[in-house]
């Protein structure tokens, strides 16, 4: 008889099955990859960014990149998680050998795993256009991502696990197109109205945008958006652990 498969094995092998689902789901792709695209796009053919940078195209790539994290681990994810809530999927799995713990894991492995496609494909489409981002920005970005996502995954699975499929289907697509457009994730928080500044800059959408600018533009390593990100992450892992309902 084959010894039972270790748990960091059954969370690799369940990230991988994940992750595949993700990348083969048209609407998914959509999200993930053509709308990022087309921002990138626009962003760079428009006179928005003009005055923030020395070029549109670096100062649009970095925000981009911030818009895939969340797209990624707070809109998909949050919508996937709430149907397999919905159809039982979630009850099912959390009786196997994966457990709660092993599903939870895999779903943020799969994550990181559209967001590598992601950025890559990103980065390339944005080379061509003429991105040149400081090479000593490159691990403090790798390192906001990775915090970017454990927060904005946090928040999907919160939503995910309070609300109905078709409501987490709602509150999240609102959120993202809400952020994207004047939650400082595209656009920066000093470029918004002077009255919502200080809120849209206490955002993990803009903390994201502002850090990873700061860090490919740059080269800065900026502790307070970090700390932001850290905080959001924090905050909704808690209400997510209190509050998910399983079915």
């Amino acid at each position: 008889m084959n010894a039972p498969s270790s748990l960091a094995r059954r969370i690799l092998v369940h990230g991988g099955y994940e992750a595949k689902v993700m990348l083969r789901n048209g609407e998914q792709l959509v999200l993930a990859i053509v709308l990022p695209l087309l921002a990138l796009i626009g962003l760079t053919v428009t006179p928005l960014l003009d005055g923030l940078g020395d070029t549109r195209i670096n100062v649009a790539t970095p925000g981009v990149l911030a818009l895939c994290a969340m797209s990624t681990a707070f809109t998909g994810q949050g919508i996937a998680t709430g149907f397999d809530r919905r159809y039982g999927v979630l009850r099912f799995l959390s009786t196997t050998p994966l457990g709660k713990t092993g599903l939870i894991f895999g779903k943020a492995l799969a994550v990181v795993c559209v967001l590598v496609v992601q950025v890559v494909t990103i980065s390339v489409v944005a080379g061509v256009m003429g991105w040149r981002p400081l090479p000593q920005g490159i691990p403090v970005a790798i390192l906001l991502l990775l915090l970017g996502v454990a927060a904005f995954t946090a928040l999907g699975l919160l939503v995910a696990g309070t609300f109905r499929p078709e409501a987490t289907l709602a509150v999240t697509n609102l959120l993202w197109i809400l952020l994207a457009a004047g939650g400082g994730i595209l656009i920066p928080a000093s470029e918004l109205p002077q009255s919502v500044q200080p809120f849209v800059e206490i955002l993990p959408s803009s903390a994201l945008g502002e850090a990873l600018r700061g860090a490919l533009g740059q080269g800065a390593f900026e502790i307070s958006p970090m700390i932001t990100l850290v905080v959001w992450a924090a905050a909704a892992s808690i209400a997510a652990v209190k509050w998910f309902k399983w079915s």
